[in-house]
Formats: C-alpha cells, sequence, structure tokens
C-alpha cells in the first residue's frame, strides 16, 4: 500500500498546485474562452523560456489551424494538401515536443514506479486517481467507472468543431508484472533505453498521449473534434469488464487509436489476431495413492492427457496455443480430485476462432469418474487486414510531412483496438511509446523516440480527418 498512499498524496498536490504534472502545470482557467485559452504562463516559460514566444506561437498557430481547415475542405482531405500552405506548423510541433520529451520521460518514470498488476485493486485505483489528475492538466474531463477489479477511467476532451463524430483513443493501466517487481528490476535508464516493468506496455504510452494534449494545450490550442479516452484496468487479462466502456464509446466514433507500444522499428497496427483465454477444469476422485489408489480418480492425469488432445486441436490452421498456467493436487500421496489449466488461444480468422471454441466446448473426460468443463474468460474477435486503409493513409501522409517515416503491419497480439477493428470501424494501434519486451525482462522504450512520437499524435489530434468510410463525416 506504500505505492497508493505515495500517489494519492501525489494527486492531492497536483489539484493544489503545489507540484503538477510534468506536461502541463495547470488546467485552463474556468473563466478563459474556450476556443481562445491558452496553456498557463508556468508552461510556456518552461518550454520557450519566455511568455511573449509562447503567445506568439499560440497566435500563428490558431491562424495556421484556421488555413488547415479550410485547405482541408478544398483539397480532397489529403494531409499533404492540408499542411502545404503551412510549413511553420509541422516545425512548431516537432520543436516543442523536443523541448517536452524529457519532461514526458519522467512522467513514464513516475508512472512505472506505481506497481498496478491486473487484478490488485487499490494500486489500480491510485493509479488510475494519478492518470486523471494529469490529463486533467490537460484540459480534459475525467470520471472513474468502478470496476470489480480496480477503476476504469473515461476522459474528454472538447474539439474545435464539435458537430463531428468523436475520435476515440483506447489504452490501459494494468500490467503483467507483480507487485515487488521493482524491487529486483528498478525502473532504469542506460544506453538511450528506459526499462522496467510496463515501461512500453503502457505507462509509455499514457505518458506520451499526456505530453502530446499538453503540448496542443501549450500552443493555444485543442484537438480537431472532440476526443474520448477509455484507459482500462483490465486489457491483460482480456478487457472482461473493461470492453463494456470500449464498446460503449464505440458508437458515433470516427476513429479508433490504440496506445499499445507500436512493432519494434514504429510501424503501427493494422491488424490482430483474435485472442481467447479459457480455463479448463477437471474433477477427479481423491483417494488415498498409496493403499487406496484404485479407488481414485486422478484430476491431474485426466488433465494431463486433455492438454495434449487439446494441443491437438490448436494445430489446425490459423490457431496457436500457450497453455499459460497449470494448477491441481494437494499431496504427492492423495490422488488428484482437481486440477485446472488456463489456456490463451490466438487466431488468424474468425473461422478459426468460432471452429476451436466449438471443438473445446465438446471435450469429455476420458476416464470413468472424471469430469471436465471448459470455461471462456475472455474473448476478443480477430479483427482482420483491410485493403486500403485510409486512415494509415492519412497517419502515413501526415507523418511525411512531420519529416518522418512510418508504415503499418498486422501484429501478433491481441488488444482493446480488436473489437473496432473486427467491427470494419477505422483502427490503428501502435501509438505509444517505441521499443520492445512487452511482458519479458528486456522490456523497454527508445528515449530517442519520444519526441517524434509526441510529434506525430499531436499533429493527428489537431489536424482534420479525412473522409474514412462512406458513412463518415469530417
Amino acid at each position: 500500500m506504500a505505492a497508493a498512499k505515495s500517489t494519492a498524496a501525489k494527486s492531492a498536490l497536483v489539484k493544489s498546485s503545489a507540484t503538477r504534472p510534468v506536461v502541463a502545470k495547470s488546467a485552463v482557467p474556468k473563466n478563459a474562452d474556450p476556443q481562445t485559452s491558452a496553456a498557463p504562463a508556468a508552461v510556456a516559460k518552461a518550454v520557450t523560456g519566455s511568455a511573449a514566444t509562447a503567445t506568439a506561437t499560440a497566435t500563428a498557430t490558431a491562424t495556421a489551424t484556421a488555413t488547415v481547415a479550410a485547405a482541408a475542405a478544398t483539397a480532397s482531405g489529403t494531409v499533404a494538401a492540408v499542411t502545404a500552405a503551412l510549413p511553420g506548423l509541422p516545425q512548431a510541433l516537432s520543436t516543442r515536443a523536443r523541448t517536452l520529451a524529457g519532461a514526458v520521460r519522467r512522467r513514464c518514470v513516475d508512472l512505472a514506479r506505481i506497481e498496478s498488476p491486473s487484478g490488485d485493486a487499490p494500486r489500480l485505483d491510485a493509479l488510475a486517481e494519478e492518470l486523471a489528475a494529469g490529463f486533467r492538466a490537460t484540459g480534459a474531463t475525467a470520471r472513474r467507472e468502478p470496476g470489480p477489479a480496480g477503476d476504469h477511467l473515461v476522459l474528454e476532451w472538447e474539439g474545435r468543431d464539435e458537430s463531428l463524430p468523436h475520435l476515440l483513443i483506447v489504452g490501459h493501466h494494468d500490467t503483467v508484472w507483480p507487485v515487488g517487481t521493482l524491487a529486483d528490476w528498478p525502473v532504469t535508464e542506460q544506453d538511450g533505453r528506459l526499462t522496467g516493468p510496463g515501461v512500453v506496455d503502457m505507462k509509455g504510452g499514457l505518458a506520451i498521449l499526456e505530453g502530446a494534449l499538453g503540448l496542443l494545450a501549450d500552443l493555444g490550442e485543442r484537438p480537431h473534434r472532440t476526443v474520448r479516452l477509455v484507459v482500462v484496468s483490465d486489457e491483460e487479462v482480456g478487457s472482461p469488464d473493461g470492453r463494456r466502456l470500449v464498446e460503449r464509446q464505440l458508437r458515433g466514433a470516427a476513429a479508433v487509436l490504440g496506445l499499445e507500444p507500436p512493432h519494434p522499428d514504429g510501424r503501427l497496427k493494422t491488424a490482430r489476431r483474435g485472442s481467447t483465454r479459457v480455463r479448463l477444469t477437471v474433477t477427479g476422485r481423491e483417494a488415498h495413492a498409496g493403499n487406496d489408489a484404485r479407488d481414485g480418480v486422478s484430476a491431474v492425469d485426466e488433465l494431463v492427457d486433455q492438454l495434449v488432445l487439446v494441443r491437438g486441436l490448436a494445430g489446425q490452421p490459423g490457431t496457436e496455443l500457450n497453455a499459460g498456467r497449470i494448477s491441481g493436487g494437494s499431496r504427492a500421496n492423495v490422488v488428484a480430485g482437481r486440477a485446472e489449466a488456463e489456456l490463451g488461444l490466438r487466431f488468424a480468422t474468425v473461422e478459426a476462432q468460432r471452429r476451436t471454441l466449438d471443438d473445446l466446448a465438446r471435450l469429455t473426460a476420458l476416464r470413468p469418474g472424471a469430469r471436465v468443463r471448459t470455461e471462456v474468460l475472455s474473448s476478443r474477435p480477430a479483427w482482420p487486414e483491410r485493403t486500403g486503409n485510409p486512415l494509415l493513409r492519412h497517419v502515413r501522409s501526415l507523418a511525411a510531412v512531420l519529416g518522418q517515416q512510418l508504415d503499418g503491419a498486422p501484429a501478433g497480439g491481441a488488444g482493446d483496438t480488436n473489437l473496432p477493428g473486427s467491427r470494419g470501424l477505422p483502427t490503428l494501434d501502435g501509438f505509444g511509446a517505441v521499443g520492445a519486451g512487452a511482458h519479458a525482462r528486456h522490456e523497454h522504450i527508445r528515449l530517442d523516440q519520444i519526441a517524434p512520437r509526441l510529434t506525430l499524435l499531436a499533429a493527428l489530434l489537431a489536424v482534420p480527418l479525412p473522409r474514412l468510410r462512406d458513412r463518415a463525416e469530417g
């Protein structure tokens, strides 16, 4: 609980202005004009060194933004046409992002030092409050949504054009790392990398989004359209409860972005395999293993044989299996009365997913007296790769204007973007921190890629989206 207490204390300091999040020093004053309000002078001075410079930059950016919107209406919505008349905007964003990169790095360190394993509600709630305080300082409204294993967050930023469909961003604040991991693996910076539990998946992504929105606020800007962010507390276990919040915000969304880390080379994620967690439970009959072994039915032996059978089922095309956890029995001299395994399955297609789950549901015991039960704990549909992909084209063009080379490719893992992607909504994932080693001891982020990611995400929020599908607006 030490982490929870320190986090709560820090959040209180944020609210009292004694200590602010590293990205933005305070919220926009309540009496400010929402169309023209800029970030506080403290932020402007920290980034530019003078309030005069910040004001000039904000004015130039506001003028540039108006020209962007006009150009978007007359140039088929392409990013190159939108920004061709605005050579100063990419430079302003890039310069500011380089200045803020150090603060975002420190924010990532602070978040990673708050351990938040899935299922640990007190620690997840403490981190949720810390995140809410930081995002509120960039102009967001925030509410906590109670969950059985920790609160989720739903945040919203007003856009310049409130008539447009919202842009949805999804993320999570739980990690796979148990409490105490920091004791022998502290957050460390070395050789241009930041390593530690959860830095890339996804404390870094949350810090970068906070930084991107703080960057826009510092320039006196707001996102082009309403932005909604859902941060769930149970993504690493399949979002069994958080899914409902993501699903609720899909209605009317123009597009969906994910804060998961990109591919190690920085490419975005354009498709994901389906993912299902299944619990396989076997019930046997206990007996003395020496005197009355024949009276018993070993649940462990039955489970082992069932796993061999399941391995064969998972060998079908488009299906992969990982037996992630196995438990059972009580003592070596007792025939095991119960055993279970938690299986992680990945599917290339919806058809493979349906076929394999149907096969698992039909499993029956191989031994008289044993019982076998399968239970789906969480499931995400496959998000197939789609031809064309206007959202990727838009982001790729925008990156080129910013002097970045960027592309996309399908990913092997699953996440909360599976849901919108499977339904055909314009979806891209991988906008988090560039790095590698998620769920492994070499997890790290590349510090030299923080500023480019900040620039890209801030520009994507500020620039109008093109028409992404026939029924979409704006």
